[in-house]
């Protein structure tokens, strides 16, 4: 179970996965190695699964941003492990969610141009033999960036 100190050291560590056992015992009054100990903790129990870097898409060259809906013509197990397979494949493919609703998964994909996002949907996705039809969307702007969970 997490009690508040749990619930405000992974806020925290979620801001900024940097911060040092000090810095984590400076916030949450504890000493170093209390608040160490508890990371330590939560890594292990898997409440904190892994730690990344941000990365700027746009300075890396990545200026298309979009989601694309896709819709399978034939259903089962198959169909659907060789359509994760070919997603998991495709760094262009940043995260791959299975839907209820008319969409049977949803891509959130980054390329570089227009014409990559063309060549990923229609020599890529649509080639693949369970997929029936796409429908992309192409981010304009993003108002709020990937943020922390709720703690």
């Amino acid at each position: 179970m997490l009690d508040a100190i749990d619930t405000r050291l992974l806020a925290a560590l979620q801001k900024n996965a940097h911060l040092t056992a000090h810095q984590l015992g400076e916030l949450l009054n504890l000493s170093p190695s209390q608040a160490g100990r508890r990371r330590q903790r939560l890594e292990s129990d898997g409440y904190i699964t892994s730690y990344a870097a941000r990365l700027d898409p746009l300075k890396l060259g990545l200026h298309v941003q979009g989601f694309v809906q896709v819709h399978l013509g034939t259903h089962g197990p198959d169909q659907s492990a060789s359509f994760a397979r070919m997603v998991d494949t495709r760094p262009e493919i940043t995260s791959a969610w299975t839907m209820t609703g008319e969409a049977d998964y949803l891509l959130h994909v980054y390329c570089i141009d227009l014409p990559a996002l063309n060549r990923l949907l229609h020599e890529v996705i649509l080639p693949h033999p369970a997929v029936a039809r796409v429908q992309s969307q192409i981010v304009m702007d993003q108002l709020k960036r990937d943020a922390p969970l709720p703690t």
